[in-house]
């Protein structure tokens, strides 16, 4: 199994275990529970300017805008992947929670109108110790099978990264 397809795999996992979780919101709120799940193809990605770095450390917020016609349902964290200049995946390990920048909001369900956001902050660190040069970042959406592609010119550690679950706002830490 390729890494990217592990990308996916993983996300994909991430979204069925809070699957249960998502059941017991959407009996509780008929609304929710006919609201569709945002598809990749209904999304736009994009990288926020840097976060302010220090010790090594870089980040960014990761903004998903819905571009579709429909109002959609985001649970749970993104899925990410980086890649090399010509799209190849390279190893990556995404780890869901807090970050050097923000604590975790925790899941929630998101429901987003056309042109509504989410948010997460990523973070990794850069110290040049097993760092890899990547071109590009994978992002996929929670109970999603394909992924969005955004520039990504970043030197990363082991390939580790760490995300914030989705929210309409993630507040940094002071």
């Amino acid at each position: 199994m390729g890494r990217t397809s592990r990308t996916v795999a993983a996300a994909a996992t991430g979204a069925l275990l809070l699957a249960g979780t998502t059941a017991a919101t959407a009996a509780a709120t008929p609304a929710a529970a006919r609201t569709p799940t945002c598809r990749t193809a209904d999304l736009s990605g994009k990288l926020t300017e840097p976060l302010a770095g220090g010790m090594n450390h870089a980040g960014n917020r990761l903004v998903l805008t819905n571009t579709g016609g429909r109002t959609c349902a985001l649970r749970g964290y993104p899925g990410l992947g980086l890649e090399n200049a010509g799209h190849r995946g390279l190893p990556t390990k995404a780890q869901w929670g807090s970050t050097w920048y923000a604590a975790d909001p925790g899941v929630r369900t998101l429901t987003l109108a056309p042109g509504r956001q989410a948010q997460a902050v990523v973070s990794w660190t850069h110290t040049g110790n097993r760092a890899g040069a990547a071109s590009y970042l994978e992002i996929t959406p929670p109970a999603s099978t394909s992924h969005l592609t955004v520039p990504f010119r970043q030197q990363v550690d082991g390939g580790t990264m760490q995300v914030t679950a989705l929210s309409t706002n993630v507040p940094l830490r002071g």
